[in-house]
């Protein structure tokens, strides 16, 4: 008999997005007795400093912000009970267009060979069921976002495993619902948005017909609303916890994605990600 525990493991770019978009499947699965593994690959050196100074601004401090993170990140792992969480501890490389995407040791600047074959490392040792990262776009353009699916997927190929793959997504129908509550609670949406702006949103996501997986995870929404919070330090950048906890678990308690690799045969549209594995 194997005794190995079914194991998730969810592969993103910087601390917060854990709890943005699997901080429900990490909370559920783990209170189902699953092992849970974070790969984090940079180290959000990039986001706010203290007192919200912006990257690129006097005082600010990547390496002081990089380990202001790293505790706020291990503090949201707590939260959704994470077992094991793995930092590759690649510089965070910015938005798309910023000089930072270049700078050496950047995460986008790293051959995707060499992010792939430290995270097969990291494969073969916990050998998960179930991996999850994001499309080939990083979602909405990230570069660090779109490095990390590369990553995923080269490292896959290159230890042969054959776990249960998604990429995480949004329904469109979820997308227009998500502008409507930014412009109730005072987001930067404008009644009628920028046509250019209308046009990028429409991209994002998927038709709700093509997404194979919609997991609920309603009950863990004081979990990941509470992670999500543990990233004080980007409070600002981070609306969804100016709705508070009930209209967050309300928008956020379904969490979906696109199956991307099977040999379990289970058949979608699906309600978990270890259908067929258990």
């Amino acid at each position: 008999m194997n005794s190995r525990p079914l194991t998730l493991m969810a592969v993103h770019a910087h601390p917060d997005d854990e709890a943005t978009g699997t901080g429900g499947v990490l909370a559920r699965y783990a209170a189902e007795g699953m092992r849970t593994v974070l790969v984090t690959c940079t180290d959000g050196g990039c986001g706010d400093g203290p007192g919200g100074v912006k990257p690129g601004d006097p005082g600010h401090d990547p390496a002081a912000v990089a380990l202001m993170r790293r505790q706020e990140l291990e503090a949201s792992c707590d939260i959704l009970k994470v077992s094991h969480l793995e930092m590759l501890d690649y510089a965070d490389s910015g938005m798309m267009g910023w000089a930072t995407n270049d700078a050496p040791g950047s995460f986008w600047r790293t051959p995707v060979e060499e992010g792939a074959a430290r995270l097969a490392e990291l494969l073969r040792r916990y050998q998960p069921d179930v991996v999850v990262t994001y499309d080939e776009n990083g979602f909405y353009g990230h570069p660090d976002h779109i490095q990390a699916n590369r990553i995923t997927m080269a490292a896959l190929e290159m230890t042969g495993l054959t776990p249960k793959v998604y990429w995480t997504t949004a329904p469109r129908s979820m997308m227009q619902r998500f502008g409507e509550v930014m412009r109730e609670f005072g987001g930067d949406w404008q009644e009628e948005p920028d046509p250019a702006e209308a046009a990028a949103l429409a991209e994002i996501g998927l038709p709700d017909e093509e997404i194979t997986t919609w997991v609920d995870t309603t009950a863990f929404g004081g979990q990941k609303f509470d992670a999500l919070a543990a990233h004080a330090s980007q409070g600002e950048n981070i609306f969804f916890l100016k709705m508070g906890q009930e209209r967050f678990t309300e928008l956020m308690g379904v969490e979906t994605f696109v199956r991307v690799q099977d040999t379990t045969g289970a058949a979608v549209p699906e309600n978990d990600l270890f259908a067929g594995l258990r």
